[in-house]
């Protein structure tokens, strides 16, 4: 590590930026190829297209494709936004917002490789093809978080092509393949030394491209892009263009991107929707070309389509926890019994085992048989001293879980691992997941003799207030419970991963007070379920209608009551009556409400600052927002139509439910979703204490609802900022930057880093002083074993820590494995024959084409017909040199289906040479990885079909992931001049007519 101390602005000075951009905000509606669609607002472009727009909507476009294709039942398009889910639409926004953040990182934002500037059009193809690969490994790897932030990356370098190069210009008029398929045709770009542009005077440039650059005709013949002001422009070269741009003042003035609508910021304003839509282009075809490559089921789970809540088990393994065992088997198999029933997947299912001095491995499984037989084979086995390593365990399930998963730790003794608690904090809150503790022990013993347990020692009665800390953090809960009790207890897992479940309330009451908590059911909501942990000396409930029940006393017609030690589980009577409710208890100790409910309507949020550097739009704040500063409150409601006109505010709430700060929020209309609305609202300075988000909505009718965040917001004067996050390679060592602002007095600070695969090199604490409004400049170091497996993502946790006054702030970087020289090149398919007798009765004559079909690098792994109504079939040895079509047309044929006559017709030609599959369209991809025992050697495929059906598509996989598109026509001898758009991608087969002489002289068998 090493220091760098520097000055830093105070907040005030940015809230005048702050509050100007919000009053623009509210005079106009946004809609906005700028980060997203605050860009827009201060552009005053909206009818712009931002990267946001773009990535959002082909995410949502590409995936309701797919499960039109996966599900027979046809749904209407709201009803098919309704059905995605909540994890969908926040694995949507994760990448949507990784595109943004190349603006405003500062690893990414001033370096051009990453959107196409200063004429880096070499190295940032290269940057597109190694972020492709990193997804596929990452995809493969079942790392599907790190797989959607690379998605995010690649798609913002792959649309500033569009829009910042002279494509457009050059008059083409489809995407440009050679950027993610090096076999595919490249355009020259235009040397260091030769001139691109002429001056030009005015916002708008027209004609500044010379000749070689722009011709509409589509014969320019040289690519160029901008340069900016942070890149050294040669002269004659063309600008990026724009007010924040100052290379536009230099020759050549000017510039020529094509960002927005507005020309105070886009030069080329006047040909943005024309770059606009072959970004949109672009992105349609490699979204499709994932979808390809992984697989239709992989897509929509990297996605987290339909996707109910993970069910995740943290469990305590040593002797005296047999009961514990027994009541999380139960559980799981009433869960998935349940779940059988449902049209959503099953889910995710995770079970981390754990005692001294030993825990994990984790059992993933998205078989729910499967799960159930790891649970099964589960053992409460030994003893030993009463701490165990359960933050470990911990740590283990929020790195292998998805985003806003509930875990649930089963175990009687305490942390032996506290110095985790940092990086475990930071993790559920990074992935807003909630862990809830089930302990059967009573905290106020001291002393230990339990069974199996060989510890009499002394016990602190606070060794479980880590777990208390971290349940409160999270949103989660803490049980003290009975051995006797724990199957009824554990109710409380059912409840809680419930498909559609939402907060109503969540919120710790002081003890011996009786403070009346309300919330609010509205129509959406079918079922209410409230959990309150503790011991109650009473509990009142009062109705909409101001009818009570003491809920201790009597069983009355508003709610049932069930009591276990150390819960209350307490269910409102159907049909539940909308409006207020109310809720007073009274305890010796403090107790926690939380509030749940079965509805479709919920929210997601995060804070985002307006930097104003390099582009405008709101950057996602990373760890929690700064006390005291301004901010923005960014929140996207699914569940609600536009038609409902629904109009929305926020609550910032203590952590006993008092009202800190009300937010105004503003539609930002930056998508044409049915089902979801993205709002903004400006905070002018954040509390200084914790605090929840609550949404509250109210109708044209005056109807209102109310959702809460469970997970506590810390707000700090502290802020730590990754500055670059590189891919780790086997065997080599890894370097990952960072910076501190101190926006509090001068103070003695420490650093502590912390990694799942335990590949740093130093953990911590590492000790600075940092002084008021400095900053400090750091680096960690990690060592990736040589045999460390590819796609395997490291999560790393940065925790910061300041004295007097303490408190802190977090980063979580998700890091991935990267082989050095990873094989990032397709397969091959050439055409070797191709034989037409099409006549105009198309049902009586055929045609087929024969492919050699190989990888020279990976091998070969899978081939499947995707398009066409024919049959794929591959030999041992090259394909016939002469097909009889008279054969393929019997009497009995024309009688039969057109595809069975094809495949019929040739069969005792193909049995002749020794035939070893074939395949149709609706067959998954066969594996033919031992087939090819030599990659140098091709497999042999030859497709036919009758000529009612003249086009087809074949998809060729290697072992390393990549795909290849081999599409096939029955004119094939002509090749077509203008490739679709929409049909081409990542993997588009250039196919090549290969001599007769290649099949004479290739050996005659593989």
């Amino acid at each position: 590590m090493f220091q760098e101390q520097g000055a830093i602005s105070r907040c005030q000075r940015q809230a005048c930026w702050f509050m100007m951009a919000y009053f623009l905000l509210l005079a106009s509606p946004s809609k906005g190829f700028l980060p997203n669609f605050w860009s827009k607002v201060l552009t005053l472009s909206l009818d712009s297209h931002t990267h946001q727009y773009i990535t959002e909507q082909a995410i949502l476009n590409i995936t309701t494709e797919v499960l039109r294709g996966t599900t027979k039942h046809k749904e209407d398009h709201a009803e098919e936004e309704a059905r995605l889910g909540r994890s969908f639409w926040r694995a949507m926004k994760e990448v949507s917002i990784s595109n943004a953040n190349m603006d405003f990182m500062m690893s990414t934002k001033f370096n051009p490789v990453y959107h196409f500037d200063a004429e880096a059009i070499d190295d940032s193809i290269l940057m597109l093809r190694r972020f492709w690969t990193q997804i596929v490994l990452s995809v493969r790897a079942k790392e599907y978080e790190s797989a959607r932030f690379t998605l995010g990356q690649l798609l913002h370098t792959l649309q500033d092509f569009y829009s910042h190069s002279n494509w457009v210009e050059m008059g083409k008029k489809s995407i440009y393949l050679h950027l993610l398929q090096p076999e595919e045709p490249a355009v020259p770009v235009a040397k260091e030394n030769t001139p691109t542009c002429v001056d030009c005077f005015t916002p708008t440039c027209r004609n500044n491209l010379l000749p070689a650059l722009a011709n509409p005709q589509g014969n320019a013949h040289l690519l160029t892009t901008g340069y900016d002001s942070y890149s050294k422009k040669p002269k004659g070269k063309c600008s990026h263009g724009g007010i924040m741009d100052r290379s536009q003042y230099l020759s050549a003035r000017g510039g020529i991107n094509k960002d927005s609508t507005s020309p105070l910021f886009s030069p080329h304003h006047y040909l943005h929707m024309e770059a606009a839509k072959m970004a949109t282009n672009a992105t349609l075809s490699l979204l499709r070309d994932l979808k390809d490559t992984v697989g239709p089921e992989v897509f929509l789970k990297l996605f987290r389509v339909k996707q109910v809540p993970a069910l995740v088990f943290v469990m305590d393994t040593t002797g005296s926890m047999f009961e514990e065992i027994t009541a999380a088997r139960l559980r799981a198999h009433s869960i998935i019994q349940n779940r059988a029933n449902g049209t959503e997947h099953p889910g995710t299912f995770l079970l981390v085992p754990f005692h001294d001095p030993g825990f994990g491995p984790v059992y993933e499984a998205d078989d729910p048989n499967q799960f159930m037989e790891f649970l099964e084979n589960l053992m409460a086995l030994g003893g030993g001293d009463e701490p165990e390593m359960s933050l470990s365990a911990i740590q283990l399930a929020l790195t292998h879980s998805p985003p806003l998963s509930e875990i649930f730790v089963f175990t009687d003794a305490s942390a032996k691992d506290d110095y985790l608690f940092d990086a475990v904090k930071a993790l559920a809150l990074e992935k807003q997941s909630k862990i809830t503790f089930l302990l059967t022990e009573d905290p106020s013993h001291t002393t230990r003799v339990r069974r199996k347990r060989r510890s009499k020692d002394s016990l602190s009665p606070d060794r479980f207030a880590l777990y208390s800390s971290l349940s409160s953090l999270s949103g989660g809960m803490t049980i003290f419970t009975t051995n006797s009790d724990i199957h009824r207890v554990s109710a409380v897992v059912e409840d809680n991963i419930a498909v559609n479940k939402v907060t109503l309330l969540h919120v710790k009451s002081d003890q011996e007070l009786m403070p009346r908590h309300s919330f609010r059911v509205d129509s959406s909501v079918k079922k209410v379920t409230i959990h309150v942990t503790g011991t109650m000396t009473e509990c009142i409930l009062t109705s909409p209608s101001a009818q009570t029940q003491f809920l201790l006393r009597d069983q009355g017609p508003m709610a049932e009551v069930e009591y276990f030690q150390g819960l209350y589980r307490i269910s409102l009577s159907p049909p539940v009556q909308p409006g207020q409710w109310h809720l007073q208890a009274m305890s010796n100790d403090h107790i926690t409400f939380n509030v749940i409910a079965d509805s479709s309507v919920d929210f997601l949020y995060y804070f985002a600052s307006a930097p104003n550097e390099t582009h405008p739009g709101l950057s996602r704040v990373e760890g929690c927002p700064v006390a005291g500063a301004p901010v923005f409150l960014v929140l996207t409601v699914n569940g609600v139509t536009s038609a409902e006109q629904v109009s929305f505010d926020a609550m910032l709430l203590g952590t006993e439910g008092q009202s800190l700060h009300q937010v105004k929020l503003d539609r930002s209309s930056s998508g044409s979703f049915s089902t979801l609305e993205e709002l903004v609202g400006f905070v002018d300075s954040v509390p200084a204490v914790p605090f929840y988000v609550q949404l509250r909505g109210t109708d044209v009718r005056g109807n209102k609802l109310e959702r809460a965040s469970t997970e506590m917001v810390l707000p700090s004067h502290i802020q730590i900022q990754t500055s670059s996050a590189p891919h780790l390679v086997p065997g080599h060592r890894t370097t990952v930057d960072f910076d501190i602002l101190n926006h509090g007095p001068a103070r003695l600070f420490n650093l502590t880093a912390d990694d799942d695969c335990g590949y740093l090199l130093m953990r911590g604490p590492h000790r600075f002083h940092v002084e008021k409004q400095g900053s400090f400049h750091g680096q960690v170091y990690l060592l990736t074993p040589a045999s460390a497996q590819a796609g395997v993502t490291v999560t790393l946790t940065l925790t910061v820590h300041a004295h007097d006054p303490p408190e802190s702030n977090y980063a979580v970087v998700y890091l991935t494995v990267v082989p050095l020289n990873a094989d990032a090149s397709p397969p091959s398919c050439s055409v070797v024959r191709v034989q037409s007798d099409c006549t105009e009765i198309c049902s009586q004559s055929s045609w087929s084409v024969s492919l050699a079909v190989s990888d020279s690098r990976s091998g070969l792994a899978a081939l499947q017909v995707h398009k066409g109504e024919g049959v794929l079939t591959l030999f041992h040895s090259s394909p016939p040199a002469e097909h009889s079509t008279g054969e393929a047309h019997s009497s009995e044929q024309q009688h039969a289906h057109k595809n069975t006559a094809t495949s019929r017709g040739l069969h005792h030609q193909y049995e002749r040479h020794n035939y070893r599959a074939r395949l149709k369209t609706e067959d998954p991809p066969l594996n033919v990885s031992k087939w090819t025992l030599d990659s140098s050697q091709p497999l042999w495929v030859t497709y036919t079909s009758t000529c009612c059906s003249d086009q087809a598509e074949v998809l060729v996989w290697n072992s390393a992931g990549n795909m290849k598109r081999c599409p096939l026509t029955s004119g094939q001898q002509r090749r077509h001049k203008d490739r679709s758009t929409e049909s081409s991608g990542a993997g588009r087969a250039k196919l090549t007519i290969v001599s007769l002489l290649l099949v004479l002289l290739w050996p005659t068998r593989l």
